[in-house]
């Protein structure tokens, strides 16, 4: 019978029929819906025509889930068709599974379960070349119980190291037969590294970033015997290749364990990495996420993660969300973590620093040095200048004193780090700064003039250093400086690198001239002991995140520092992490100039650095660790030393 789905007919008796063709799900029958009922279908994106509601999906399951839990919360009558009755009848099944599985990683969370299996899982990473610490393997045996698993630790944990024991135990019982890892590239040779050390092999790996699409296509439609055993994807290739990523999972014979890791790029909801990455996942035989932020901004950043891992199946309901977000608005956070920890709680993993069993990092008192002549003149015509536009201020807009106030501590920053930068322009900032001609000179001609106290003060500490170990890790914020430190060193004979935003992560990532090193390249020479190059120079924003250092170097000093503290406490896990700081300390070292911004900007990291690492020991605690938004942290800075309140 054909019928209208309206509410100004009569009720008919007859079920509603769901239909999926491709991606598009279909709603006809001869039920008539409530105006609210309708509303609602409208909310979830479908949209009427004179005998059916539609919709178009990326992700058709999980809208035909959302859709048949409300008909049944309604009571309305519903068939369907068979081949959407057998996708749905397997996803039931999974969620059968889920609640099956529950039980058991609760009580292994709560060191309430040592069973045979544990035993028997315990055997068999014993076996392996890198034996599991025990935090590590609680947490792989975690994730083997899930199949789905999600590590939330912190960093420097050795997240990886507990995924890769996990992936082989699945490949000897014959459960999967490849790694495809999603993540930032950075990611990319710390996987290939911990792969062999991990495992005892060279994994044959393919890198799915950048390059030709057409080639990359290729590597996709490889027969299973001849595909690789790693693959290493960017988030933007991901997006990229959807379909062709989905083809090749879907194969016969390709039984893959997909990791997301930096999961808390997914944060973005309906974003459509997020929405790629939900698509890709379906055709995936196992899934884990791993991050140490997994709620950057907001509870709502969970959903993403566990819908990924469970799709249609996952543990919070859409009434469960959309409490939530009803109470984060309320700031009721009591009530959201009472539902966390009961629907997704024993769903994932979390060791904090603590657990680490890592030597105290040693932070030595700041070193202060005084000014050379010709840097103080220009440090205090800087601070006496930005004092001076301030007075000018009142009349400006909001959005307008936004630019200068962050532009005018960038060069306050910069005066701080090396006087030579203030010749430079800063992005966004065109406010006329240097208006003394003597003074400009003495900036544009600085390297002429005099050798930075920093720089000074820094020979003689590396000099120290050297005297009992051999590498040394260099941070600043600021190209220049990193330029200067590393000329200088290799003047005096040093082996010395540097690491920044334009240095090319891998060969095939771009364009290489000539015999340009890669990160790569530098990273691995730089942990070789018996390599020349002992100093490495670096900048938080390129180097803060999944590179790992602290196997040779125990040492690093901070030549300048920024207020963005996510990107500090990133640079910090460098060279204290599982794997060597057990038994090696980790040492840090701040150069500050007297009476200078140095000061302020050291306290206010550590006490923001405080708050964050007793926020990240807890579970469900919304922190910000968004390493690229600093803006806001220079402009807070500004208005607490150069505003009146």
């Amino acid at each position: 019978m054909r019928a209208t789905i309206s509410s100004n007919q009569k009720k008919k008796v007859n079920s509603l029929r769901i239909d999926l063709f491709e991606s598009v799900i279909s709603i006809s029958g001869g039920t008539i819906l409530q105006k609210y009922q309708l509303a609602q279908f409208e909310f979830y994106g479908y949209k009427p025509n004179e005998n059916n509601l539609y919709k178009h999906s990326d992700l058709p399951i999980q809208d035909i889930i959302k859709t048949i839990d409300y008909l049944d919360e309604e009571n309305l009558n519903y068939t369907l068709s068979n081949s959407l009755a057998s996708m749905i009848n397997s996803f039931q099944k999974k969620r059968q599974a889920l609640n099956e599985v529950f039980a058991k990683v609760k009580s292994i969370k709560e060191d309430a379960l040592l069973d045979e299996t544990f035993v028997e899982f315990k055997k068999f990473t014993d076996t392996l070349p890198r034996k599991l610490k025990p935090h590590q393997l609680k947490s792989a045996y975690h994730f083997y119980a899930l199949k789905n698993g999600a590590n939330f630790s912190v960093p420097g944990s050795g997240k990886t190291s507990t995924v890769l024991s996990v992936y082989e135990k699945l490949r000897t019982e014959g459960k999967c037969n490849l790694l495809f890892i999603v993540g930032p590239p950075s990611c990319f040779q710390p996987w290939k590294n911990e792969f062999k050390e991990t495992l005892g092999r060279t994994p044959d790996s393919l890198i799915l970033s950048g390059g030709n699409k057409q080639f990359r296509k290729s590597e996709y439609q490889r027969p299973r015997e001849s595909a690789s055993e790693l693959y290493l994807c960017t988030f933007h290739t991901a997006l990229n290749d959807t379909k062709d990523i989905i083809k090749f999972l879907s194969q016969n014979g390709v039984n893959a364990l997909m990791i997301i890791d930096e999961a808390h790029y997914m944060k973005q909801l309906g974003g459509s990495w997020a929405n790629s990455l939900l698509e890709i996942g379906q055709h995936a035989f196992y899934k884990g996420i791993l991050t140490g932020t997994p709620i950057p901004k907001s509870y709502k950043d969970l959903f993403n993660l566990f819908d990924f891992l469970w799709e249609a199946n996952s543990s919070l309901t859409e009434n469960e969300k959309i409490q939530i977000e009803v109470w984060e608005k309320q700031k009721n956070t009591l009530e959201i973590k009472k539902i966390l920890n009961q629907k997704i709680g024993p769903l994932f993993y979390r060791v904090r620093k603590k657990d680490l069993g890592l030597i105290p990092a040693k932070f030595h008192p700041p070193i202060v040095v005084k000014m050379n002549e010709t840097e103080k003149c220009i440090y205090d015509y800087v601070r006496a200048k930005i004092l001076d536009l301030n007075e000018q201020d009142y009349f400006k807009n909001e959005n307008t004193l936004t630019n200068l106030w962050r532009g005018r501590m960038i060069r306050l920053r910069q005066a701080v780090s090396y006087s030579g930068l203030l010749s430079s322009s800063v992005e966004d900032y065109t406010e006329a700064f240097i208006n003394n001609e003597d003074l400009n000179s003495k900036i544009i001609n600085y390297n002429t003039l005099e050798l930075p106290g920093k720089l000074q003060t820094l020979t003689d500490l590396v000099s120290t250093i050297r005297k009992t170990d051999k590498k040394i890790l260099i941070w600043s914020n600021f190209v220049g400086t990193l330029e200067l430190i590393k000329n200088h060193f290799i003047t005096l004979g040093y082996g010395a690198e540097l690491i920044y935003g334009k240095t090319p992560i891998r060969k095939d990532d771009t364009i290489i001239i000539g015999e340009e090193k890669t990160r790569e390249d530098i990273r691995d020479e730089f942990l070789d002991m018996k390599s020349n190059l002992d100093i490495l120079i670096a900048n938080p924003a390129a180097c803060a995140e999944s590179i790992s250092l602290h196997k040779t170097c125990f040492h690093a000093i901070y030549y300048d520092l920024s207020y963005n503290c996510a990107q500090y406490l990133q640079s910090l896990d460098r060279i204290h992490r599982v794997g060597g700081s057990e038994v090696n300390e980790a040492n840090y070292y701040f150069l500050q100039y007297a009476n200078s911004i140095d000061q302020d900007i050291k306290r206010n990291l550590d006490e923001k650095a405080q708050k964050m690492y007793d926020v990240i020991e807890q579970d469900y605690s919304i922190y910000d660790l968004d390493l690229y938004d600093n803006e806001q942290d220079d402009i807070t800075a500004y208005k607490r030393l150069f505003t009146k309140h």
